[in-house]
């Protein structure tokens, strides 16, 4: 494993990767908790959707500690992880962007089930220090 760059952005030959590994800290016991989960960059942004929405375990631990850990490949990544609001503009983006790369949808097309129920959490890395 090493440690990724941290500049802000996740690399473009990671970011078109299938999978991330998130890990959050349990917020009852304190341990890692990792996930495997799709997600989307947008920017500096990494966006991932909850099916779950705020019923699942990772979602609850960035509510309680938004300290989070990506990683893409061999290369682990630090940062922040919020839930999007249903007002906020990061709440579309999140969905077309999922839904863009996972199931091909493209503007002007109804966005599936699972992209319209989904709760959308948003992740920063950390920059350079």
């Amino acid at each position: 494993m090493t440690e990724g760059k941290q500049n802000g952005r996740l690399p473009e030959d990671l970011a078109g990767r299938n999978v991330c590994y998130l890990t959050t800290t349990g917020r009852v016991t304190g341990n890692p908790h990792e996930i495997e989960i799709w997600f989307a960059v947008r920017g500096d942004t990494i966006y991932i959707l909850s099916g779950g929405r705020d019923r699942s375990d990772w979602v609850k631990n960035i509510a309680q500690n938004p300290a989070i850990q990506i990683r893409v490949g061999e290369h682990i990544f630090n940062g922040s992880g919020r839930i999007v609001g249903p007002e906020e503009p990061d709440d579309r983006l999140a969905r077309e962007a999922l839904v863009s790369k996972y199931y091909g949808w493209h503007e002007g097309q109804p966005i599936n089930n699972w992209g319209r129920e989904s709760l959308p959490v948003a992740i920063r890395l950390d920059g350079s220090a």
